[in-house]
């Protein structure tokens, strides 16, 4: 099977979840006479919604580089992806937990330790999905190098997230604190990776042409 409907599938679902995490900003409960101070209070559910978003973001870039490398899918891997997605549109719920129990410390720090393994076993699925389509599934015209640069940015995915989860048991705010972090460290390290995929392009298309 071409990679076309595997991808059209795919975005549909990172475009539902993402929707879906607005749900974990509610003024369902919102006072009449107080929608300030209400609105200020609700700064956890901004966070957890912007890392979320954020983090899904990522992914959906990260998954549309992956298939581009992609010459065809099989079964085995569309069953991986089928769990990828799976995990990915549970997001918007460990998202909203984290949003609305993040008041006392037992609370914030069962809503972090969802909130990690979620996104630990999203990594864990990310890196078998890239593992597998790299070794079976490649174009014949991908570039090594590009390949590489994939697989390292993959390596560190899953220990962090762990780490993440594990620091919960420790600080909840210290682990809530660093699954931003790794939202942000992936957001850039997408965009620098992009500036490099596109040097590597030039640079081949310059080598053809002479």
């Amino acid at each position: 099977m071409e990679t076309g409907r595997v991808e059209a599938f795919s975005d549909g679902v990172f475009a539902i979840a993402v929707t879906l995490l607005i749900l974990a900003v509610g003024i369902d409960r919102a006072p009449h006479g107080d929608l300030g101070t209400y609105l200020v209070d609700l700064w956890p559910a901004y966070l957890a919604y912007a890392v979320s978003f954020l983090t899904i973001g990522i992914m959906w870039v990260n998954h549309h580089l992956l298939f581009d490398n992609f010459a065809r899918v099989d079964r085995p891997m569309l069953l991986l992806n089928i769990l990828l997605l799976m995990l990915i549109a549970f997001v918007p719920f460990p998202t909203r937990i984290a949003a609305e129990f993040a008041r006392s410390e037992v609370d914030r720090r069962n809503a972090a330790l969802l909130y990690g393994l979620t996104m630990t076993t999203t990594a864990i699925l990310f890196f078998a999905l890239w593992m597998y389509g790299s070794r079976r599934l490649l174009r014949a015209d991908a570039d090594p190098r590009v390949v590489s640069g994939i697989t390292r940015s993959y390596l560190p995915g899953t220990p962090l997230y762990a780490t993440a989860t594990l620091l919960a048991f420790a600080s909840s705010i210290a682990s809530l604190v660093m699954f931003a972090a790794i939202a942000l460290f992936y957001a850039l390290s997408a965009a620098l990776f992009g500036r490099t995929d596109a040097t590597v392009a030039r640079t081949a298309s310059s080598a053809d042409t002479s």
